[in-house]
């Protein structure tokens, strides 16, 4: 694979979402360019970034009903029993929970972390303080789902950054989704937890690298070393 190859396969596919910020960003540079040359190739640097991060790579999900995987990009930020938020409707008793921060050069595209069907959508204004702290889990704008998945219920959510202005969730209250399939996304930087029903195993560790869709955060029952992965 040549230089050209390898760039064209981390830069696309773009999620549709994308287009019009990268027009932006394109015309801007454009603009800049016109003014003074030096600005041009500032501009020309950021919206090369502006179609990074809206990256929509394909993954290859590994297949099993025991398997939590992740549903973002990004660093294992936290680790531990938390109290679920209550428009989640997932009682009061902690949970085990999973946080993974996304920052601006990661891909922002969200997925299903386990197979179910998505029985509430929750949206909470908020703040806006920085993601990778923990009380951005109770302060900052976020937008919740909990999924009717194989082990008990599942809570996932999506949380505004300090850069973060937007939350977009893809479906609907009642859609039914296999694991490591989009849901949403964020815009630009943000954090996604994942809490858990009783019996979850942790597979990661606080400052581990994750994937979407590909990265195992937990296991339900003791699954063997060889996983079949789906191809998109």
């Amino acid at each position: 694979m040549n230089v050209i190859d390898s760039i064209r396969r981390q830069l696309t596919p773009v999620h549709p979402d994308g287009y019009k910020f990268i027009a932006i960003f394109a015309v801007a540079t454009v603009v800049l360019a016109w003014v003074w040359q030096p600005l041009g190739w500032i501009g020309a640097v950021l919206t090369c970034w502006c179609i990074y991060f809206f990256r929509d790579p394909v993954r290859q999900t590994p297949v099993g009903r025991e398997l939590v995987v992740s549903p973002a990009d990004g660093i294992i930020s936290s680790l531990g029993l938390f109290t679920p938020p209550p428009e989640l409707g997932l009682g009061a008793e902690p949970m085990q929970r999973i946080s993974v921060f996304m920052s601006v050069f990661d891909c922002h595209v969200n997925r299903m972390p386990v197979a179910g069907r998505i029985s509430r959508i929750a949206y909470k204004p908020g703040l806006f303080v920085n993601a990778d702290l923990d009380k951005a889990s109770e302060h900052n704008e976020r937008n919740g789902l909990t999924i009717d998945g194989e082990f008990g219920r599942f809570g996932v959510v999506q949380i505004a950054g300090l850069v973060a202005r937007r939350i977009i969730c893809f479906n609907k209250q009642g859609d039914a989704l296999g694991a490591g399939q989009r849901f949403g996304l964020i815009r630009f930087g943000s954090r996604v937890d994942v809490y858990c029903p009783a019996g979850g195993r942790p597979l990661v560790t606080l400052g581990s690298k994750a994937l979407a869709g590909e990265t195992v955060l937990a296991e339900y029952e003791a699954g063997g070393e060889v996983r079949v992965f789906r191809a998109e």
